[in-house]
């Protein structure tokens, strides 16, 4: 229970810094991308701001010898660039810079139930569908094999 309400607390914490910060206007994050025109460098200072945060924390929990919430720590052991790792990247960008919402600065405005949040909403679900679908396909023997 106590992971549980963890949890919820520092996704409050965070949906309420991404509403200050005005990242859950998908206009906001739109001007950061449009350095021709209208461009407001607003973003940067808040992903500078969550760099350093992760990075002392990151400093902290490396000093730990186990989490607080947990019996160990869950890292991941992947290190290489691979091509799904390069085009979900690619795929990720272009998505946020077409409609303006990443998933962190998406979930706080889900509630406010305007039809671009929901469907930025259900694109990411049905890419993550479709990214486990064609992952599924590239797992089964073909039919020469089996």
């Amino acid at each position: 229970m106590i992971r549980l309400l963890s949890a919820f607390a520092i996704g409050l914490v965070f949906g309420t810094g991404i509403l200050i910060s005005g990242m859950g206007n998908p206009a906001k994050v739109l001007n950061f991308f449009d350095v021709a025109g209208t461009w407001d460098p607003s973003l940067a200072f808040v992903m500078g701001g969550a760099l350093t945060v992760a990075a002392i924390g990151y400093r902290i929990a490396f000093r730990m010898n186990s989490p607080v919430l947990a019996a160990e720590f869950s890292l991941p052991t992947k290190t290489d660039l691979d091509m799904k790792l390069i085009g979900g990247s690619a795929i990720f960008g272009i998505g946020w810079g077409m409609s303006g919402f990443c998933p962190g600065g998406l979930v706080p405005v889900l509630g406010l139930g305007l039809s671009g949040p929901l469907l930025t909403g259900a694109a990411i679900v049905a890419g993550i569908l479709v990214a486990r679908w064609i992952t599924t396909l590239g797992s089964r023997p073909s039919p020469a094999q089996a």
